[in-house]
């Protein structure tokens, strides 16, 4: 039943984020860009005032998995280099961390590209 009701918080919490990022798009004029910006923004604050693990605990794969996550992913990294490599750490540091999910988001992108033929909205 534990595990039913883990499987429940991750969808609510994840199913959340997605429902406020549709609501910004279909009731304001911010743009997806802007908004993706904001979310990977949260993450970082959150992670910044060491809320994000609080609630990574709670919300599992529904915070981590979202944008929001990549963003304190970023914000973990920058301040874990900060920590051993001084002021250089602000600029690697993010990019180590998320290095893997970049390299992987790159890859399908260009193996996507290879089977789909995209094409621009009319």
């Amino acid at each position: 039943m534990e595990i039913f009701l883990d499987y429940l918080w991750v969808f609510l919490i994840g199913g959340a984020v997605c429902a406020l990022g549709e609501l910004l798009i279909i009731t304001t004029n911010i743009t997806s860009a802007r908004i993706l910006v904001t979310f990977v923004l949260i993450g970082v604050f959150l992670e910044a005032i060491n809320v994000f693990d609080y609630i990574s605990d709670f919300a599992k794969a529904g915070i981590n998995v979202p944008i929001v996550g990549f963003g304190a992913s970023l914000a973990k990294g920058a301040i874990g280099a900060v920590k051993t490599h001084g002021f250089l750490g602000i600029f690697t540091g993010g990019l180590t961390a998320t290095a893997g999910g970049i390299a992987a988001a790159i890859g399908f992108a260009f193996i996507f590209s290879l089977i789909f033929r995209s094409h621009t909205k009319n």
